[in-house]
């Protein structure tokens, strides 16, 4: 079976077309690349995203009647994170001579690189390359970078499996076409790394056992892709049992790393159909936690994994982009279908899962051991933001450890980054530099800023229709004021907010997530577990940003009366479930909320709402306060 012949039967959708037509992703970026323009066409920003950019514009400048200000967010391409001091010395370069002076630690252990201009695009990929970089795979419809946990424990040997399959996993899934490198060197392939013997192996043989299907196509140059790649993204992660810092129910795929007690490797438990995405007002798209597949030996890891990526490629929705992941084809087909195709490529039944701990979230911030006499440091990135502030210069301080102490880096899957290799006696010359330039230790933060996370949403992402990135620091100080008033003052737990419903920065798995509804507006959504391996469900919606404190009090104010010993603010949402806790909120008496907010809503004419908010904005008050002052003042008018 080959992509070609499972596309369905129904029109396949225009992005499927413009790859077929790519010549494996050449055209058109390759013609469009050489005219001077400011931006490429709708088409060739599809096949862009393949090579690891997105064409954006910011919103903040657009003028009507002239063109949109157009430029690409480039994005790192780095297995489990791994940044070597050559490049990152060579990213911050960029981000100040091409970019817009700052770069960005993702969700999936990569940085962005915002504001390049067109005509710059191909000597920042170059550099990129040439300096133990890639962006190739960073986008688009095939794997993405591969997560493992970022702490590099020199004793654990499992630790080291991740890091090592992570690379391994990558490798099996890059794309194989030249294109990349035509375009963006001029068909020089720079040798960044040697793949491993088994992975160029794995990639050409066609496991299954001679009747039934094979995962490997006849293509000349994409032996696991064939000529139409993915039906949409598909995200990988390898971990250790226990360690769920990667998010691993949020994968496409999730493997844990399975030792004897000597702690060698035996091989993998498999998760399989998360997926975090969906669209508002379509019940159809939904986000979704992977399921337990079963167990494979070490040795048939890579067939197992092309056996999953080909029924994906073969059975994947090409008609309907919103229904491609692989979410929607296990929750479709069920678990067992599911295992049963998988297991017709990969040629054998797969066994049952191996025991494991409980998973729980990680963060690894601060100083730690190695456990080889050597130190780690996990620096936390306010919204994976790396920029120097005012006096706030973790960039500045970043580039002068990196630069003077030439340490490896590894990009957290919380928008952190943690430096290692590090001697004991250059910790306190180390500790001293971020000090000096602002950058406070993990003891100074408030647990609500290092447990969140934030997209960066306007204005550049083109599907944002609210604030994130720039909107969530604010709304932390309040939340803190009101944890602080209802008598929780030392509180925590997970917050994520988005620009809209993709999820990016994962809030269907956060204790509180906000995710942009309209303009200014969020869907609330609660009771994830704090080690995020049970879905949020959405509380609210439309909520103004003015008017989250009211929503919020009576929420803390219940948690605060009637939470268990040690139980969480996410765990309680969920056993209380929301039929309560609305009610609770509707019984609430208005002494409960600050500032006297009380429950109710009203609407208003569009041009009334601009003129207060306007209003409210000068004058620092929420909407709610001022309409409440206004209306007070007229009944009192008319007693």
């Amino acid at each position: 079976m080959s992509p070609t012949s499972a596309l369905p039967t129904t029109k396949p959708s225009k992005v499927e077309r413009l790859k077929e037509q790519s010549h494996q992703l050449r055209e058109p970026v390759a013609t469009e690349l050489l005219q001077d323009t400011t931006h490429f066409t709708e088409d060739s920003t599809q096949i862009l995203k393949f090579h690891g950019s997105y064409q954006q514009d910011n919103r903040d400048n657009r003028i009507k009647g002239q063109e949109k200000d157009y430029s690409f967010m480039l994005r790192t391409r780095n297995p489990g994170g791994f940044i070597p001091p050559q490049l990152y010395i060579t990213l911050d370069d960029l981000a100040d001579q091409y970019g817009s002076g700052t770069l960005r630690a993702t969700t999936r252990q990569g940085f962005q690189l915002h504001g390049v201009l067109k005509k710059n695009l191909k000597t920042v990929i170059a550099a990129i390359v040439k300096n133990l970089g890639s962006t190739l795979g960073a986008c688009g419809d095939l794997n993405r970078n591969v997560m493992a946990p970022p702490a590099p424990y020199r004793n654990r040997k499992d630790y080291a499996y991740a890091w090592d399959y992570a690379d391994r996993i990558a490798d099996l899934l890059t794309p194989q076409t030249g294109a990349y490198y035509e375009i963006w060197l001029d068909g020089e392939k720079v040798i960044s790394g040697e793949e491993h013997p088994d992975v160029v192996a794995a990639r050409q043989s066609t496991n299954g056992n001679g009747t039934q299907n094979s995962a490997v196509i006849s293509h000349p140059e994409e032996p696991l892709y064939g000529t139409h790649y993915m039906p949409r993204k598909f995200k990988c992660a390898v971990t250790v049992p226990g360690d769920n810092s990667v998010d691993l129910f949020s994968q496409d795929v999730g493997l844990v790393v399975i030792t004897d007690d000597n702690g060698e490797l035996q091989g993998f438990n498999v998760y399989a159909g998360g997926g975090l995405g969906r669209t508002h007002n379509k019940e159809e798209t939904f986000a979704r936690v992977a399921d337990a597949i079963g167990y494979v030996d070490q040795a048939d890891i890579y067939d197992l994994v092309k056996a999953i990526v080909a029924t994906q490629r073969d059975y994947g929705d090409r008609a309907n982009r919103r229904h491609a992941r692989m979410k929607y084809l296990i929750h479709d087909w069920g678990v067992e279908k599911f295992r049963t195709t998988v297991e017709s490529y990969f040629g054998k039944t797969l066994q049952p899962l191996k025991p494991l701990p409980p998973f729980r979230y990680e963060d690894f911030l601060g100083w730690h051991e190695q456990g080889d006499g050597q130190l780690f440091l996990g620096i936390s990135v306010q919204n994976g933001r790396v920029k120097d502030d005012g006096n706030f210069r973790l960039k500045t301080a970043l580039r002068h450890i990196v630069e003077q102490y030439q340490l490896p880096m590894r990009i957290t899957p919380h928008q952190n980054v943690l430096l290692y290799d590090i001697a004991p006696a250059q910790k306190l010359v180390i500790q001293t530099i971020l000090s000096d330039h602002g950058v406070a230790s993990v003891e100074m933060l408030d647990p609500l800023e290092r447990l969140s996370m934030a997209c960066p949403a306007l204005p550049t992402c083109g599907l944002a229709v609210t604030e994130s990135e720039r909107v969530l620091p604010s709304i932390l100080t309040r939340i803190r004021t009101l944890l602080k008033t209802v008598g929780l003052p030392d509180e925590q737990f997970v917050i994520r907010m988005t620009g809209c419903p993709n999820g990016c920065a994962r809030p269907y798995l956060a204790e509180l997530g906000f995710v942009g509804q309209s303009p200014e507006a969020y869907q609330i959504w609660l009771g994830a577990d704090p080690h995020q391996t049970r879905l949020a469900q959405p509380f609210a919606d439309r909520v103004h940003v003015n008017d989250l404190d009211t929503v919020l009090t009576p929420l803390f104010v219940n948690f605060r009366q009637n939470r268990k010993q040690g139980e969480s603010f996410g765990d309680f949402c969920n056993r209380v479930g929301f039929d309560a806790l609305r009610q609770f909120s509707m019984d609430a008496v208005p002494a409960a909320a600050p500032s006297g907010k009380a429950k109710y809503r009203i609407g208003v004419r569009d041009a009334v709402y601009t003129r207060l908010k306007a209003i409210a904005a000068q004058k620092g008050l929420s909407m709610t306060d001022i309409a409440t002052q206004a209306i007070d003042a007229y009944l009192k008018q008319e007693e």
